[in-house]
């Protein structure tokens, strides 16, 4: 294992930094050498929640998703483990190993839109595993190339601030929604860790999100909830698969994969990151993404590239206020990534082991605070609507839901302009919502 960090370490390395230190300065980045013990000192119990909670959300949210892929080319219980391996192996070096070197937060993830498409696609095209890794290492190549030839962060560099933070609102809203909307179903936990988040902002703001995790996971532990049977106690062990190209794989598998992960996860990744102020080697990090997924292709790794929810979980205020020392969350969650691609099965079932809507809900919470970039552009959209969610399924009377409405922005720091009170909102708004 050390060996394969090292080696990791010093490919990765080479790619993001290249033979010769940049020329221009890279913000964050605290002199030329890394010192070893400066990780722990910048380490914090929020940044490491902050890991742990990105990974929880996007592994949680998604896994399915790629066991479907999976199983749509006829993968066998040691395939899919071993898928798991190489994605876990990868999105967690080139997440830890990059934001150790730059000393700011890299996120980096499997596509989520693209094992959605290889899962209908795969059904529907009858592809074999082999033919499905062949397209998986071309859709790699287009990806580097992408990144070696700097186009992508060309165009990224023309679009405004305005419309990438417009952008990242969007990307934050559906998480934003889910969150409240989860109380539905689970009124008292959403409530309890709503009303714990709230007075941790106030009194604890650093630890907002540490402490309504904690008091979830003891509530659901205490109910019962926690699905224990999911865990497993073995190894995940790699198992190659031999490429086979073919033309009707790429053009149904490879090319749809390539759009979707560029449009669908990389553009909305590099708004995240411009949009949190952070200035990262794009056109660098894009070429590492497609190596490590050309490398671990046979062995199931279908495509990394950068992350977004979970991305805005490790890059905001919500990790730590000194934007210095959230790339540990970065690192942290690097680091759990690795152990979920060498302990698989147990990892997996832990992590499956929390009831749903404590993970949607904890994902809301960590992003209602998100991007003052964002809220600036985008002003209470999330908030209100996070709100209306929690609230909306009752018809509204009186004067408290405004209220709520008021304390929830105001507790999440929303801002926004003055503008005349909706005709559907009942009860005055004034001017404290502001």
């Amino acid at each position: 294992m050390v060996a394969l960090v090292l080696i990791a370490w010093n490919a990765i390395n080479n790619v993001v930094i290249g033979a010769n230190r940049p020329s221009v300065s890279l913000p964050g980045a605290r002199g030329d050498r890394i010192a070893p013990m400066q990780f722990f000192k910048d380490l914090s119990l929020s940044t490491a929640v902050a890991g742990f909670v990105a990974v929880l959300v996007g592994f949680t949210s998604s896994v399915a998703i790629v066991f479907q892929a999976a199983q749509a080319f006829g993968a066998t219980p040691a395939q899919i483990t071993s898928w798991m391996w190489a994605l876990g192996l990868g999105m967690g070096l080139c997440s830890l190993v990059p934001s150790l070197i730059l000393r700011q937060p890299v996120m980096v993830a499997w596509s989520t839109p693209g094992a959605a498409v290889l899962a209908t696609a795969g059904l529907a095209g009858g592809f074999s595993m082999g033919e499905a890794i062949g397209a998986f290492m071309l859709s790699a190549l287009l990806i580097t190339l992408a990144g070696v030839t700097g186009w992508f962060e060309r165009v990224m560099n023309r679009i405004p601030m305005e419309i990438a933070a417009a952008l990242l609102a969007g990307v934050l809203a559906r998480f934003g929604l889910q969150a409240f909307a989860a109380a539905q179903t689970a009124l008292p936990l959403v409530l309890l860790m709503l009303m714990v988040y709230l007075v941790s902002r106030r009194l604890a703001a650093r630890y907002a999100v540490v402490i309504p995790l904690a008091a979830a996971v003891v509530f659901v532990a205490a109910q019962g909830q926690m699905a224990w049977s999911a865990v497993q106690l073995e190894l995940a062990l790699p198992v190659f698969t031999a490429p086979q190209f073919s033309v009707a794989a790429a053009i149904s598998l490879a090319i749809p994969l390539f759009v979707v992960t560029m449009a669908s996860q990389n553009l909305p990744g590099v708004a995240v990151i411009r949009a949190s102020g952070y200035d990262l080697p794009i056109s660098r990090l894009i070429t590492l993404t497609g190596l490590a997924t050309l490398v671990l292709a046979p062995f199931g790794a279908f495509a990394l590239n950068f992350s977004a929810i979970t991305a805005a979980m490790c890059m905001g205020p919500e990790a730590h206020a000194d934007r210095n020392r959230r790339y540990t969350a970065a690192v942290a969650c690097g680091a759990i990534y690795v152990a979920i691609g060498l302990f698989g099965a147990v990892i997996t079932g832990l992590l499956t082991a929390f009831p749903k809507e404590l993970v949607v809900a904890i994902a809301g919470l960590a992003l209602l605070g998100k991007s003052r970039i964002a809220r600036r552009h985008s002003p209470p959209f999330l908030s209100l609507s996070a709100a209306w969610s929690l609230l909306g399924w009752a018809r509204p009377s009186g004067e408290w839901c405004p209220a709520a409405l008021r304390y929830l922005c105001n507790s999440t720091g929303v801002r926004r302009p003055t503008a005349r009170k909706p005709p559907w909102l009942p009860g005055p708004i004034g001017s404290s919502l502001s």
